[in-house]
Formats: C-alpha cells, sequence, structure tokens
C-alpha cells in the first residue's frame, strides 16, 4: 500500500509515520510537508533514510503538486494543519487557507486520483467547549460550535471532507483527537512549553484560568485509533479519538514540577488568551464499540517517558525554542 502523509514533518504527523514505518514495514510513505515553523526535517531524521519513505516539501493548496504526488497512492492522511489557537489570535488568515482551502484542494487531487481513502486529522475543539462541572462528553453527532478562528476552520474542514463524500462518493472518514502529547512536539504547546522551561530553570507561565480542563493522550494512542479507522472504519463516518484523561493546566504544571524536583514558586500566572474554552471531552463510545480501539498508554507514565524525552533531545527542541517564545511576547502570555 502507498499513503499520502501530509504535514509528516510536524509533531503527530511525524509520529504516524514513524509508527506506521514500523508496522508495516513494505508499505510506501510520501510525505508531503510545507516546512513552515513547525515542520522540520529534523523531526524525521531518524526514518528518512528508510528506502520506503519519501519526502515532498510543498504546500496542500497547490493543486498541480497535490495531483502529482497522488499518483499511485492508496490512502491520504491529511495532518497539514496550522493548529494553534495563539497564532490564530495573530493572523487567522492563514488558518483559514491552509485548513480549509488547502483540504479541499487535497480532497479535489484526492477524487482525481480515485484513492480508497482519505482520512481527515480533525480536533475536539469543532464543538465548542463545556462547563467545568457538566457531566457529558462530546459525541460524533454533536453541533459543531467553534470559539477561535482555528476551532472554525477546522469544522469548516470537517464540512468540506463531507460534501466531497455526500457529492462525489470520495471515501472519506474523520477523526476527533484530544490534545496528543509525546516527543516532537513544538515547545509552544503547554507540556513541551513548561518542559523545556523547567529544564532551563525558568517560571512556567499558567493562564489566569489555571482549572480550564483537557483531556490528553500519548500520541501513539492517537495512531493506533488513526492505524484502525483506516483498516475498519466505514466511508463516511467520524470517530472520537479520546484518553478518559482530563486535566487541568494547574494538574499539568504540579505534575511536571514533581517529575523535574522544582517547587511550585516556579509557577506564574498569566493573562487568559481570547476565546479560552474551559474544557474538553470527547466520547469514545463509537470507536469503542464499532471498531475495538481503546488507549492502552498510561497518562502518568508516558508523561514521565516525555519529560526523560526532551532532557535527551535538547538538540532537537533548543533551535525552536526563542521562535515559540517570541509568540507569547505578542499576546502578553510570558
Amino acid at each position: 500500500m502507498k499513503l499520502l502523509v501530509t504535514g509528516g514533518a510536524g509533531f503527530i504527523g511525524s509520529n504516524f509515520i514513524r509508527y506506521w514505518l514500523q508496522k508495516y514495514p513494505k508499505d510506501k510513505i510520501v510525505n508531503l510537508d510545507k516546512l513552515t515553523y513547525a515542520g522540520r526535517l529534523e523531526t524525521t531524521k531518524d526514518f528518512s533514510k528508510n528506502r520506503n519513505y519519501s519526502f515532498v516539501k510543498g504546500d496542500i493548496s497547490n493543486l498541480k503538486l497535490a495531483k502529482e504526488v497522488m499518483k499511485g497512492v492508496d490512502v491520504v492522511v491529511n495532518f497539514a494543519a496550522e493548529s494553534h489557537n495563539d497564532r490564530a489570535i495573530q493572523d487567522p488568515g492563514i488558518f483559514v487557507r491552509t485548513n480549509v482551502l488547502g483540504t479541499q484542494i487535497l480532497l479535489e487531487a484526492a477524487k482525481r486520483a480515485k484513492v480508497s481513502r482519505f482520512h481527515h486529522i480533525s480536533t475536539c475543539e469543532v464543538f465548542g467547549d463545556l462547563g467545568l462541572n457538566e457531566k457529558r462528553a462530546f459525541k460524533e453527532i454533536d453541533a459543531f460550535r467553534p470559539r477561535t478562528p482555528y476551532n472554525a476552520s477546522k469544522a469548516a474542514a470537517n464540512h468540506v471532507v463531507m460534501a466531497y463524500c455526500h457529492t462525489f462518493n470520495l471515501p472519506v472518514t474523520i477523526s476527533h483527537c484530544s490534545n496528543n502529547f509525546g516527543p516532537y512536539q513544538f515547545p509552544e504547546k503547554v507540556i513541551s512549553r513548561f518542559v523545556t522551561n523547567l529544564i532551563d530553570g525558568e517560571k512556567i507561565p499558567l493562564y489566569k484560568s489555571s482549572q480550564n480542563k483537557r483531556e490528553y493522550i500519548f500520541v501513539d494512542d492517537h495512531n493506533e485509533a488513526v492505524d484502525l479507522i483506516l483498516k475498519k472504519g466505514k466511508a463516511g463516518e467520524t470517530y472520537n479519538i479520546g484518553s478518559g484523561v482530563e486535566k487541568s493546566i494547574e494538574e499539568i504544571a504540579d505534575s511536571l514540577l514533581a517529575i523535574l524536583g522544582k517547587p511550585k514558586t516556579f509557577k506564574k500566572y498569566v493573562p487568559d488568551r481570547k476565546g479560552h474554552d474551559r474544557r474538553y471531552l470527547l466520547s469514545t463510545e463509537k470507536i469503542s464499540k464499532e471498531l475495538g480501539w481503546k488507549p492502552k498508554y498510561d497518562f502518568d507514565i508516558w508523561l514521565e517517558k516525555t519529560v526523560t524525552w526532551y532532557q535527551n533531545n535538547q538538540w532537537w527542541w533548543r533551535p525552536l525554542k526563542l521562535g515559540a517564545e517570541k509568540l507569547y511576547d505578542k499576546t502578553g502570555q510570558k
């Protein structure tokens, strides 16, 4: 089988390629990535010489290129996206161009190539937010209620994906995933930012609403779920991928301080970002019942392993750290 993975030089995409090449060594993978600030060839260094892997630098919004790289492809997995809420506040336009128009162009190329499956990676954030004490979780059939430019762009992309399914019979699937963590995550995200700050002996900035919660999943649980959706998922269906592990920003901070042996004086509080959602939680009843998937990576164990990875791989994140922190200089969240 031949796969086209878009955004494969980023955090989740590179981990997916790493996972796939190890599990299916006979399959071929083409990685299409624009190499923006969060996509780096260094992230693919360990598998870049694999004979079944190839890299193409380019924009998913380029139809000519998309048609070229789609030749002979059986499956498309679209990770490519602008994905950070703080950056979406600074420049909403690029999020719409990449996440909506770029996805549509990929779909058009996939339709013309007659691929057997187009899988689109989406987010729990399309559903809006939940109250901190609300007794429910988002289901796949819930209405989209995005509250930020990033969330809105992902919700719009979902609609375009399903439109290509219903109008053109393109065999698509979509997955909504909770917050991922693990190796190679750009140091602007909360866990990777906190870890790298603490390694450098710097304080960690918590939003003022530090009891706001997120659901966290180790990146390879996500990858295994996508694998299962590609193998057993039904075209035209959407699946939630979550761990059931909810943590407030305060709890994440305290866990990392404990792992790295730092006192609570390393915490400082900064203003909330605009449109800061309170809580996300996904129901995984559908993927569990229909496909038999469940998460297997324990949060506490793999959080500690992730910290160790950042300690041992400073060559990877140090060149990125300064650029990541400049974003927060602009937003006053530093």
